[in-house]
């Protein structure tokens, strides 16, 4: 009982704070740049076409996110949300070295390791997957 509540809270704590990044890229909420600001921020970093890539990437992570928080497919949430943290480190983080306080990639690779871990040993009792499989 005691896994399954600790599994919850990790899937609820990430998959809902990918939800809200990929709100931020895709409408805007939360503070976010909308699709506009967030392609053309891609644009600057050489991901383009940049509204595309800023769509693509804001599905990935509302989807994965939402996944990963039910508990339902969560291999594929873990999936869509280990490729947008891929592409962040790609993309941002990995030349700026390890550490976060350097905007490194060390929390990118945190979130990695979670929903990783998490999608090999399963979501847990309080989840969609263990009620459907």
């Amino acid at each position: 009982m005691l896994a399954g509540l600790g599994l919850l809270i990790i899937r609820l704590v990430i998959g809902l704070s990918f939800a809200g990044h990929g709100a931020q890229k895709l409408f805007g909420w939360f503070g976010g740049h909308g699709l506009e600001g967030t392609g053309g921020f891609f644009e600057s970093i050489g991901i383009k076409p940049g509204k595309t890539m800023a769509l693509l990437a804001g599905l990935a992570e509302l989807g994965g996110g939402l996944l990963f928080a039910l508990g339902f497919l969560t291999p594929v949430g873990a999936a869509l949300i280990i490729l947008t943290m891929i592409m962040a480190i790609a993309k941002v983080h990995g030349p700026n070295g390890y550490w976060s306080t350097q905007n490194g990639y060390e929390f990118n690779l945190v979130l990695i390791a979670a929903a990783l871990g998490t999608a090999l040993i399963g979501a847990g009792q309080f989840s969609i997957d263990a009620l459907l499989f």
